[in-house]
């Protein structure tokens, strides 16, 4: 009886078993290309593990995402649910970066693999447009069953200690095939053989496996110069980005496709390409396209010939060699690579992005990026070298003699094809390994050199024209992206010291009672936020803790968030109540017109009675968690914002504080979330208090903050004061 081809991979490693579930996903679901990746130990990235249906060249940009990227599988395992795209125009509205390289036709799945109330990676599933526009319940079931078993196979490997780490090269996992009889295969090579029309067969990597001899003739080369290579690598006048983007189309969509071409002189010949989860059948043939060329364009027509021929003629002269071509896929890249960089915000965000697409996509084996800082080279990030290597060149003067500096200080992209050439120019230079081409690129922004890209290679290459204008088309890409990052960074470190220059640098320590206090600045952007806190030792059994948020993030509302704060910290000194410290700010803000409303929360705790005294001014209420762990929302008489009418009225409540119980004071970035109702994110925030096990409070904070970055990306500031009376003399 044979075996069931999943069972024979269950026997297997474990990378062997989950490309067996792999390949029964897209198998049970009729889907044409598959994809898993799996967390990188020890960063916030997902990689590329698996592949069927598709070659590796195409999932470059993919090979390496980051854990937030806005790419459907990040999606997926994040939101812990699956994202279905129904069509092109779903998937360049909601992930662009992703419509920019695959312009095609296709429906997309991706799902979170988890087991154990754990996501322990994600599968994507490709379809073609003829797929029902919504996914059958048997694929849902089918898909669900997948990530199930997937997620067993991964948390069974991380429970015996041996967890599946990604390889260092995407999987390509073969789809199964019907065994071709002899006879069969025979008689299909004559009946191809004996066609006037040309055919041949592409691999999914684009490669050439059979062409017939009509084929041969009609492109103008021999049988064995094709075989094994790609046709816009291998004909010179085919050199063009239409075929292999047709190609990339083919792949991707699972659809017929076709184009016209001109073989010089003549004839123009028309391919129709029609794909599988095999490979591609191409049928040639004459296309009778009734052009003609007369005068001007006879001569150009004539040039171009005389070119082609000359193109041909070297060609077959030596061999081929792949770093040669840049077509349709090395565009593609670059395309997404400059809607990535775009995207980033920092240093760090430019340099992980850089060094995480170029290597797959571009194919070098090494990269360092470098930055110029103080008339030296500092490491920003590489790949491909050990760090021992690397070290010896941070640092390094830009008036040294080694290729990078000489790079930046000329401003001119310097290639070696081999390693005898970059011998013969730096004889002192050391060598990585046994890596024989390179290219160093200077980053140059507004006319000023920012850093250096080099990137190196383990075969010799030769950087074509085309090569090389692509890299520094790259390198001017990065530079750019590099220089808005740093401009970025600069500003945010002024933002974050201004911003903390407002803040208490400690708090006081108050006698029996616990305190833990947060800021976080908001996740993206350089604007001055307006949330501020305080806690205030009036006396030996007496503080104050205050928390307010300031309308508008910019330099108006931080100076007066600081007006704000010294105003309640010396009206709480003095002993006020806490409603009329909110009435006498009040006055204050609206004799100031500044136009800017405040929310604050004022708690007045007395430790001897223990007793709580509470004054809001259209704040987040406090929560309250008492030593059994009871959790309520204070709900406390509303009260106007600061600044907007100056005869406004606060009532204070005064509220029972056991010793033992935790007052959490926060302002609403810690609970805000687009599209949820506040109150549910409040309720929430206090469930999850109730929970919590730290009995620390610094180690309780950092949960609650954790939380809530877990829930949903951050636009707006947090501040966050938790306070805990414990038991103390009376």
């Amino acid at each position: 009886m044979r075996r069931h081809p999943d069972a024979d991979a269950a026997s297997g490693s474990g990378l062997e078993q989950l490309d067996a579930v792999l390949a029964g996903a897209v198998r049970d679901t009729g889907a044409s290309i598959g994809l898993v990746y799996l967390p990188s130990p020890g960063e916030r990235v997902l990689r590329l593990t698996q592949i069927t249906g598709a070659p590796r060249q195409i999932t470059a940009p993919w090979a390496r995402i980051a854990a937030d990227a806005p790419i459907p599988v990040a999606d997926a395992i994040r939101d812990r649910r699956l994202v279905w795209l129904s069509s092109q125009e779903e998937v360049a509205r909601r992930y662009p970066r992703l419509g920019i390289v695959l312009p095609y036709d296709f429906m997309l799945a991706a799902s979170p693999i988890d087991s154990g109330g754990t996501v322990w990676g994600g599968i994507v599933l490709l379809w073609p447009v003829r797929h029902p526009p919504r996914l059958s319940a048997h694929e849902r079931d089918t898909v669900t069953t997948c990530c199930r078993r997937a997620g067993d196979l991964l948390r069974r490997a991380a429970d015996r200690g041996e967890p599946l780490a990604p390889p260092d090269e995407p999987r390509l996992v073969p789809l199964r095939r019907r065994e071709a009889d002899p006879a069969q295969a025979t008689a299909a090579f004559d009946f191809a053989e004996r066609l006037p029309l040309g055919c041949c067969a592409l691999d999914l990597d684009g490669r050439i496996t059979f062409i017939n001899s009509a084929g041969a003739d009609l492109v103008g080369a021999g049988t064995a110069s094709l075989l094994g290579q790609r046709p816009w690598e291998a004909l010179p006048w085919l050199n063009e980005p239409v075929f292999e983007d047709r190609y990339r189309a083919a792949v991707v969509s699972r659809q017929p496709t076709s184009f016209t071409a001109l073989r010089p002189p003549r004839p123009w010949l028309h391919f129709e390409l029609y794909p599988n989860g095999s490979g591609i059948s191409v049928h040639i043939s004459p296309a009778d396209t009734g052009q003609t060329v007369t005068g001007a364009d006879d001569a150009a027509a004539a040039e171009r010939t005389k070119a082609a021929g000359r193109t041909t003629a070297a060609a077959s002269a030596r061999p081929l060699r792949q770093a040669e071509p840049v077509g349709a896929t090395a565009l593609y890249h670059l395309t997404h690579l400059a809607a990535s960089v775009a995207e980033a915000v920092g240093v760090k965000d430019v340099v992980e992005l850089v060094a995480d697409q170029i290597v797959p996509a571009f194919g070098p084996q090494g990269l360092t990026l470098m930055t110029v800082e103080e008339g030296r080279l500092r490491i920003a990030g590489y790949r491909g070298y050990s760090s021992e290597f690397i070290d010896h060149f941070d640092g390094a003067p830009l008036d040294s003699d080694v290729p990078p500096a000489q790079a930046v200080v000329t401003g001119v992209p310097v290639f070696f094809a081999s390693f005898a050439d970059f011998r013969g120019a730096y004889p002192a230079a050391p060598r990585y390994g046994t890596r024989n081409a390179w290219a160093f690129l200077p980053l140059i922004a507004s006319g000023r050199p920012v850093g250096s890209l080099v990137l190196s290679y383990d075969q010799p290459r030769p950087f074509s024209p085309a090569e090389r204008a692509l890299l520094t088309s790259l390198a001017g890409l990065i530079a750019q992206a590099l220089d808005r990052a740093r401009l970025y960074d600069a500003q945010h470190a002024l933002v974050h010291s201004l911003q903390t220059g407002l803040l208490p640098r400690t708090l006081p320590r108050v006698p029996d009672v616990d305190v833990a206090a947060r800021y976080l600045p908001a996740s993206h952007g350089t604007d001055i936020g307006g949330d501020f806190y305080d806690l205030i030792h009036c006396g030996p059994a007496t503080v104050v803790a205050a928390i307010g948020d300031v309308q508008g993030h910019n330099s108006t509302a931080a100076a007066l968030m600081g007006q704000v704060r010294t105003a309640v910290h010396a009206h709480a000194t003095a002993g006020t109540p806490p409603g009329d410290v909110l009435a006498r700010t009040n006055r204050l803000l609206t004799d100031l017109d500044t136009g800017l409303f405040t929310s604050c929360l004022i708690a007045r705790l007395d430790l001897a009675r223990h007793r709580a005294h509470f004054a809001t001014a259209g704040h987040p209420p406090p929560l309250l968690c008492s030593p059994d762990r009871r959790t309520r929302v204070l709900d406390l008489p509303p009260g106007l914002l600061l600044g907007i009418d100056p005869d406004a009225d606060y009532a204070t409540t005064e509220v029972p504080l056991p010793p033992g119980t935790v007052l959490a004071l926060y302002t609403d970035g810690l609970v805000e979330i687009p599209g949820t109702d506040i109150d549910d994110t409040i309720a929430g925030l206090a469930e999850h208090l109730a929970r919590a096990e730290d009995h620390d409070l610094d180690g309780l904070a950092d949960t609650l903050i954790r939380q809530a970055e877990d829930a949903a990306p951050r636009t707006d500031d947090i501040a966050l004061l938790l306070i805990r009376p414990q038991q103390g003399p009376s």
